[in-house]
């Protein structure tokens, strides 16, 4: 008996019939030919308790009617010959159905029994539709009648009656946001990922973000996301064994007809029956038509597509998955992110466009055992019903006044990132209530992190429309620019691209004496009171003395450097991060002023940009030693600009073409001159 939690008392308390212990449901999906939602409708009707005997009187009920209904290989035969002894069989099976044009019928497919041709009722086939594309697992009774046998090219078999194995509940969203204000948003983030298998507990933030992404597509409409990465993480799992409503297409030739519409019959395609369609393997996919791709390109940007002069809209998310043959840093060294991808889209860079979002893979740790949860979650139809019923919902509203984007999104960009963030915050909110400022950063950040991936790349393959990638946004009106990156472009001790926030600077000490030259990060930041607290322990003495210039030409200078804000006013908080042997941090005056300086005005230094030189307590600019070292180690640290004493141009004539050419070095003539130059315009 597992150890009950807070999370599974609250969602005791207030789903009493929606709960099913998951460890109980893997024990049946390994012994019987059926998939997890199966598993869990029964458990779901028999056991959904926390009495412990009612679960074991639910568990024999399940067992023996999943072993009565469910067909093993081999064992055909034997639910034919019930059939034709007692006139009838109750099974669980996956149902397809067509028309068969000669005869003016509908037949039936049951795989399990190997029968391609049972009879059944239109008024089943209208009923359920959704068996004319891929199928759905049901509860079947299929007859076999005797005297039709002895017809030439009879079909004895029948399905009388079929109950659709979801649930038809509408009330089941006013459950769900009912029970979401018994829980934290965090304890709702872990009970939401232990409702589809997952064990939160030890994974990091950034492994729970991925596997709440991973769940966007089941509640947003028409959304489009990538997904590659390492082998054996439950990439297809969701997709294939929670949820009736999404369809797995299994590497191979996705037709035109199957995935939109059969011009022959104008049957509507799996976009249009189904909330998710995902391409499992996708590096093995091709389409049976040469426009197949442009199709899919078309319906993803519109949620549209034609046949003959009718337009159809159906609003089926598509999802992409597949696993990268090496890991992330080889991949980006060898082409880009986008590389497993079939041939015809993998270089598209309007095919990636209207990608909403790249779920970092390589982020989901492999399923092992202790990944999956023994706990207490939803059961999966009711769950995939809530998510149904939200695609109608949108949580844009929410962003209005709230969240500015940067000036580097387009039109395209920030369709994307809202759509995400909607899907995203439907999730940790089913009701629609007030979301808090922290829920919505933390959408936002998940969402500009995964569309700007997809920029990233479009980059990559050297599309100069696609060069501004700098993502950022402010939290309300007087609120700060933060810049989202994409960690695997960036080490944590080299220079990335991206503004850092207010406050930091990248540095290079000159060294001096026996210290070699090295590479700093000042972070600076700002409160109420006074003076300037390094936090440091030791306090390196050589930065503490640039430090103390950097304060007094603040408080000299603050007019022409901070306008009317009283640094006086102002208590900092300051620290040293070393990334070289080098630790003393001499001669580091002016990146010193500047961090002060921008964490005041609120405002980021431009990225990829180091600031060198040292400011005495008049203001002079002391002379630099070494600015030809200096440039090299910036080159070699990935900085793409360097600001100088003006007085080191002389010098840099000894710097080589190569290196001239990799970074492009500017020179301040003064204090201000530096700010103007090193801040973000």
């Amino acid at each position: 008996m597992i150890e009950l939690d807070q999370i599974d008392e609250k969602a005791a308390a207030v789903l009493d019939g929606y709960l099913v212990r998951k460890d109980l449901v893997r024990t049946f999906s390994r012994q019987f030919p059926v998939p997890t939602y199966v598993v869990e409708f029964m458990l779901g009707r028999y056991c959904a308790s926390t009495d412990q005997d009612e679960i074991e009187e639910g568990l024999e009920i399940v067992q023996r009617q999943l072993k009565s209904r469910t067909v093993r290989a081999g064992e055909e035969e034997l639910f034919k010959a019930r059939a034709r002894e007692n006139g009838e069989v109750k099974i669980i099976d996956l149902i397809t159905a067509r028309l068969d044009a000669k005869t003016d019928s509908y037949v039936a497919t049951l795989p399990s029994l190997r029968l391609t041709d049972v009879r059944i009722s239109p008024a089943l086939v209208n009923e359920h539709e959704r068996m004319l594309t891929g199928g759905f697992y049901a509860e079947i009774s299929v007859s076999y009648d005797a005297t039709i046998a002895q017809e030439n090219k009879g079909r004895p078999f029948g399905v009388e009656s079929l109950r659709e194995i979801q649930l038809s509940k509408r009330n089941v969203l006013n459950t769900l946001a009912e029970t979401r204000k018994a829980f934290s948003t965090e304890e709702w983030k872990d009970f939401l990922m232990r409702s589809t298998g997952i064990e939160p507990n030890g994974l990091s933030d950034r492994q729970r973000d991925a596997f709440m992404l991973r769940m966007v597509p089941f509640v947003e409409r028409n959304y489009n996301l990538v997904e590659l990465g390492p082998r054996g993480t439950g990439k297809s799992h969701l997709f294939q064994q929670v949820s009736p409503y999404a369809h797995l297409i299994s590497g191979g030739k996705a037709t035109v007809a199957r995935m939109f519409v059969n011009n022959a019959t104008g049957q509507r395609g799996l976009v249009c029956q189904y909330d998710v369609v995902c391409f499992d393997e996708v590096s093995g996919i091709s389409f049976d038509q040469k426009d197949g791709v442009n199709i899919m390109k078309g319906y993803m940007e519109s949620g549209e597509f034609s046949r003959g002069k009718e337009n159809i809209r159906a609003d089926g998310s598509i999802v992409l998955v597949g696993n990268f043959e090496v890991d992330v840093e080889h991949q980006q060294r060898i082409g880009h992110l986008f590389g497993p991808m079939p041939p015809e889209m993998k270089d598209d860079t309007a095919f990636m466009d209207r990608i909403h979002a790249f779920l970092p893979g390589w982020d989901i740790p492999k399923i092992s055992k202790a990944l999956l949860t023994n706990h207490f979650g939803l059961v999966s139809d009711f769950l995939s019903e809530c998510w149904n019923q939200l695609r109608n919902q949108s949580r844009v509203g929410l962003l209005q006044n709230r969240v500015f984007f940067g000036g580097a999104l387009s039109g395209r960009d920030t369709n994307a990132v809202n759509k995400t963030v909607s899907g995203l915050l439907k999730l940790l909110s089913p009701g629609d209530t007030d979301v808090s400022d922290e829920d919505i950063e933390w959408a936002v950040r998940i969402a500009m992190e995964s569309r700007r991936r997809v920029k990233e790349q479009q980059k990559r393959i050297g599309a100069a429309e696609f060069r501004n990638t700098h993502f950022s946004y402010v939290m309300g009106k007087e609120g700060v620019e933060k810049f989202v990156s994409t960690p695997e472009l960036q080490s944590e001790n080299s220079i990335g691209g991206d503004p850092l926030e207010p406050g930091q600077v990248w540095t290079i000490s000159p060294g001096g004496g026996d210290e070699h030259p090295g590479l700093y990060r000042i972070e600076i930041n700002e409160g109420p009171g006074s003076g300037i607290k390094i936090l440091n322990k030791p306090v390196p003495p050589a930065f503490k003395e640039s430090m103390g210039y950097a304060e007094q030409n603040l408080y000299a200078r603050s007019t022409q450097l901070v306008s009317d804000k009283d640094p006086r006013q102002h208590e900092f908080t300051a620290q040293l991060r070393a990334f070289d042997a080098s630790k003393s941090g001499a001669k580091l005056g002016m990146a010193s002023l500047i961090a002060l300086c921008t964490s005041l005005l609120k405002k980021s230094v431009r990225g990829g940009l180091i600031i060198v030189g040292e400011i005495n307590l008049g203001g002079s600019l002391e002379p630099i030693h070494n600015p030809v070292t200096i440039a090299e180690i910036a080159v070699e640290k990935g900085a793409t600009a360097l600001l100088m004493p003006v007085a080191c141009r002389r010098q840099l004539f000894d710097l080589s073409d190569d290196m001239a050419t990799k970074i492009d070095i500017q020179f301040y003539s003064d204090a201000r001159d530096a700010l103007l130059k090193g801040m973000v315009e």
